[in-house]
């Protein structure tokens, strides 16, 4: 296969799988993301975890707010600046802006997080496969992110609804396998 058909194929892909999760009932969204929370809250990744990384739901992505309640947690969340990914504390209290994908971000002035004290990093997916390898929006971001030195050792659990949970979704050289993968399916 061609770089291009590659390309076409993930394009496709990409799509199909966003339309199925934005005609998502709300309640059948609350009900998959409240079962995805459960079984991350259960995950022993998570309760070893003392600070994680996560991400605020955009086009109905998998709903983590449930998880974000935990006060034992330090919580960070990404902001977009220029191609990369700043990552910044963030408590229920704290203000949120509005990026420039639309994507709810951690105000600017937040205090950034330190990649030696992160034990979990939580990564949107727009579908993911059994081998962990993900399928982002397109934008490389999380590529880059992941393939950082300082944070490539920490631990990844991807995050998807089950329907988006493939043998095998179409992979680049770059990509970067995840440590795990959660849906709302035990």
């Amino acid at each position: 296969m061609n770089q291009s058909q590659h390309q076409s194929e993930k394009t496709e892909l990409r799509r199909k799988i966003i339309k199925q999760r934005q005609s998502l009932s709300q309640e059948e969204w609350h009900v998959k993301s409240q079962a995805i929370c459960t079984n991350l809250f259960n995950s022993k990744l998570f309760k070893q975890a003392k600070t994680v990384l996560a991400y605020f739901s955009f086009r109905q992505e998998p709903d983590l707010n449930y998880l974000f309640s935990d006060n034992t947690k330090i919580w960070g969340f990404p902001r977009c600046v220029d191609k990369s990914l700043s990552w910044h504390i963030w408590t229920p209290q704290n203000q949120l802006v509005i990026g420039k994908y639309g994507i709810r971000e951690p105000h600017p002035d937040s205090a950034k997080i330190n990649p030696d004290g992160v034990d979990l990093i939580l990564v949107p997916c727009v579908a993911c496969d059994y081998q962990g390898y993900r399928l982002g929006y397109g934008g490389g971001y999380y590529d880059r992110f992941l393939s950082s030195p300082d944070w490539q050792s920490i631990p990844t659990i991807g995050i998807v609804f089950d329907f988006a949970y493939f043998p095998k979704v179409p992979v680049e050289p770059w990509d970067k396998q995840l440590h795990s993968v959660c849906t709302e399916v035990v």
